[in-house]
Formats: C-alpha cells, sequence, structure tokens
C-alpha cells in the first residue's frame, strides 16, 4: 500500500497538539506524507482571499487526501470551511482529495460512519448493527461538533465520508498505535481511491468569518 500525501485541517488554537501527535506518528509508522500548513506558515496580515489562494495552490495541489480533525469549535473556524471546500472542489490544477474525520476526545463521540464495507472489517470488524441516517437533524445530534458542511456530504449519494474517533487509533493507555496504523493507512488509501469519483455537495456558501 503506498503512502499517500494528506493535508490535515483542524483549529490551531485547540488542537495543534494532536495535530502535531498525529503528524509524528504518522512519520514514524510511514501512515502518510504530511502536505498542511505548518504553525506560523501564514503571515497575520495576510487577506482572506491571500491564504485561501496560498493554501489552494502550495498545500492541497499536492495532496490527495484531506483529514478532517474535529474538536469542540472546529465547525465555526472559517479556514477550516476553505480547506474543506478547496479539498472538495475539482479545479483545472487542484483535484478532489479524498475526507476522512477523525472525532477528537474533547467531543465525547463514540459513534462511527463507515461507508464501505472494507472500512467496517478494519476499524469496528464486531460491529453488525450498522444504522441509515437520512437527515440532516439526525447527523446533527449524532454529531453536534461536526462542520455542516460534512454533513450536507455524508448525506449526499455518491460521496464516501468515513467518520471515526481517536480513540480507534489508540491502545488502551491512549496511545496512537501499530493497530491504529493499520486502520489509518486502510481508510486513506480508500479515501484517494475514491477521491474522483465522490460527488461533492457544494452548494453551502463558504464561511466567511469565525463564530
Amino acid at each position: 500500500m503506498a503512502k499517500h500525501h494528506v493535508f490535515v485541517t483542524f483549529h490551531h488554537g485547540n488542537d495543534q497538539s494532536y495535530k502535531d501527535t498525529l503528524v509524528t506518528w504518522a512519520e514514524e509508522n510511514d501512515v502518510f506524507i504530511d502536505d498542511s500548513v505548518e504553525m506560523g506558515e501564514i503571515p497575520e496580515d495576510w487577506d482572506a482571499q491571500k491564504i485561501r489562494t496560498y493554501i489552494r495552490d502550495y498545500h492541497l495541489k499536492s495532496s490527495t487526501v484531506t483529514i478532517l480533525l474535529v474538536g469542540t469549535e472546529t465547525q465555526n473556524r472559517k479556514h477550516v470551511d476553505w480547506e474543506l471546500y478547496s479539498s472538495m472542489y475539482d479545479g483545472a490544477v487542484n483535484k478532489k482529495s479524498g475526507i476522512i474525520v477523525i472525532m477528537l476526545p474533547s467531543t465525547g463521540c463514540n459513534l462511527h460512519t463507515l461507508p464501505r464495507k472494507s472500512d467496517k472489517e478494519t476499524v469496528l470488524p464486531e460491529e453488525k448493527n450498522w444504522i441509515s441516517i437520512d437527515s440532516f437533524e439526525d447527523y446533527k445530534k449524532r454529531y453536534p461538533y461536526m462542520p455542516d458542511r460534512i454533513i450536507d456530504n455524508l448525506l449526499k449519494s455518491g460521496v464516501n465520508i468515513a467518520v471515526i474517533n481517536w480513540s480507534d487509533l489508540t491502545d488502551w493507555m491512549g496511545l496512537l498505535c501499530d493497530e491504529g496504523a493499520i486502520k489509518l493507512r486502510q481508510l486513506i488509501d480508500n479515501a484517494y481511491n475514491d477521491r474522483a469519483s465522490n460527488d461533492y455537495d457544494l452548494s453551502r456558501p463558504m464561511r466567511m468569518r469565525n463564530s
């Protein structure tokens, strides 16, 4: 299984430590190649359009899978929404990416959305009673901290986005582990393979401010 280039989007103020831990572990275990924005890479005085262009042209251009880390305030961050939109947009130069969502411990989430049979067998082989969710409101109850743009696409036919928990990648001590590396490699490979066929819903306007 080849290593893929991954862009990690997250709330820099709250969840930088999880991103750093994930990337270090991924490098040590050959899980993925990190193409994310580094802390302090983007100058404070850049306007919104320049930031969007830079992220799209210098980071998302080379990545093929986007991992979204969801904490309690991630859904309110405009940069996260821009990065998700750009990951879903099929441009002339920057093509669509596959998407994986990891719910962080701060959300208290222990639920999953695994659209592919192989995802289910890899992440939760013991689970046999999967259910279908068919309304925005039900997804919001299930994942109250999830960005709306992701929920739009969990509901969209022809889109495969896996939602897992940080704990799916850790051992009993809460440390990212070898078994977690196997799971994430498989999820990334599946997301990579589905990226071009995902028919993303981009109808929601991009967020213009944080809330």
